[in-house]
């Protein structure tokens, strides 16, 4: 088991790779397009293992495995020859500058056309798992197993998405739609301000499931579900005449019928085949679904098939969507110290890539997919921001530039970065060393 994570974790490295190197071409393309020498294309940052020479460009690896870089000529700050960064008008730094996220943005969106136009689209459900007593949930009425359905009217799928508008609408009421065993119940909270720890705005726990078929892989001889005639290969249609779309439901249901029997409707060689499933009172610590006799169950995601000529629209349209909640993640994490804990380097990237890679019903496949289209959005929306040392960083001086007239002495910028270096070197090990240490501690990445 810990062989196969350590495996799938390394999936990780050349989603990296390929992200910092796609990002650096850009830049690359961008400078020899102004007419900029390009010293150095460079994967990680300083001190170099190992380098060469090729068309008057060195082309090295470096040690510190968090990024690249294209060392221009110019960085120096002293030289003004006519092919060097310092002699290029702002809106040719800037557009070097800006290549680089242009590419990532790029690329995430032809990845997800690719994923759209192959395998279709996947749809999620988002399931209530915990209510907290006292909370805006439990005085909705809210109970564990609904299903969050649609906020103010506008449907809503992803986890992210209920939690981001929990988090802007604090302190305001909401309409929530949420289903309940196929009845939709309208229900109105207003989200905590300032809510106790562990407990989240408006008190709950989320499971998100994506849409799929669940099947019987095997069933334990002489079980409850075999008396039942129940049968490896069969689908779940109803359980409790309630629609089976995931295992999450089949779950519940199971758990709904403790000590008594539940009615479920199956499919089997294209038939429908419907019994009843004694379900019983599991022993303290046993799983529910192992002691009723599944062995193992299986779940097959359903995808929506997109026409050919909506496959790039849908993409493009799926791709904006992904870069809106990327915004609005990074701007909370920049706004609330207690999501530092969610922010990963490489080896907590590792560790997220294991989780999900075992945890999704998708195809491997697309998750690694799905997962290069966040971790490229994220690097190029990061690497817009502000911040010295940063792509955003150095647009900022070329934009004040602009505004002044009159440039900032390029020595001085270049002390600004170096110490923004610095510091982001400083931050990466202490978000290496947090991730290690909840790897060591047995917590998960994902709850």
């Amino acid at each position: 088991m810990f062989s196969n994570s350590l495996l799938n974790g390394l999936y990780i490295i050349p989603i990296l790779g390929v992200l910092i190197f796609v990002h650096e071409v850009g830049h690359f393309v961008a400078a020899r397009m102004s007419g900029v020498k390009v010293e150095e294309f460079g994967i990680g940052i300083p001190p170099r293992i190992t380098g060469f020479m090729r068309n008057d460009v060195l082309w090295s690896i470096n040690w510190i495995p968090f990024g690249g870089f294209v060392r221009v000529k110019g960085e120096d700050a002293h030289d003004m020859s006519p092919d060097s960064m310092n002699a290029q008008p702002p809106h040719k730094r800037a557009f070097f500058l800006s290549a680089g996220v242009i590419m990532n943005l790029l690329l995430a969106i032809v990845l997800m056309i690719i994923v759209v136009g192959i395998q279709g689209l996947p749809h999620y459900r988002n399931y209530i798992d915990a209510v907290s007593p006292g909370s805006p949930a439990a005085t909705a009425g809210w109970q564990a197993g609904d299903r969050i359905v649609g906020v103010d009217g506008d449907p809503i799928e992803r986890t992210q998405e209920i939690v981001n508008v929990t988090r802007s609408r604090a302190g305001e009421p909401i309409t929530i739609t949420i289903e309940r065993r196929g009845s939709l119940v309208q229900t109105t909270l207003i989200p905590r301000e300032d809510p106790p720890e562990g407990e989240g705005r408006v008190g709950v726990g989320l499971a998100e499931r994506t849409v799929s078929d669940v099947f019987v892989e095997q069933v334990a001889p002489g079980s409850n579900l075999a008396e039942a005639g129940i049968q490896a290969g069969d689908k779940f249609l109803l359980a409790n005449n309630r629609e089976v779309t995931d295992a999450y439901i089949l779950r519940t249901e199971l758990a709904r019928f403790e000590g008594a029997d539940i009615p479920v409707q199956v499919e089997r060689n294209g038939e429908l085949f419907e019994t009843e499933i004694s379900v019983p009172r599991p022993v303290t610590g046993e799983s529910l679904v192992l002691t009723t006799g599944f062995e193992l169950l299986r779940e097959s995601a359903v995808f929506e098939d997109v026409p050919a000529l909506q496959v790039i629209p849908r993409g493009f349209e799926e791709a904006i969507d992904a870069t809106r909640l990327m915004f609005e993640s990074i701007r909370y994490v920049f706004s609330n110290t207690e999501s530092l804990g969610q922010v990963a380097g490489p080896v907590g990237m590792g560790q997220l890539t294991s989780e999900l890679i075992e945890e999704s019903t998708l195809p491997p496949w697309v998750t690694l997919a799905n997962l290069a289209i966040i971790l490229s959005l994220n690097l190029a929306i990061l690497n817009l921001l502000p911040l010295p040392a940063l792509d955003g960083g150095r647009l900022l001086f070329v934009g004040i530039e602009v505004i002044r007239g009159k440039r900032i002495p390029p020595e001085k910028e270049g002390l600004v970065h170096m110490v923004g270096i610095v510091v982001l070197i400083g931050l990466m090990f202490i978000i290496a060393f947090n991730d290690i240490k909840r790897i060591i501690g047995g917590d998960s990445f994902l709850r």
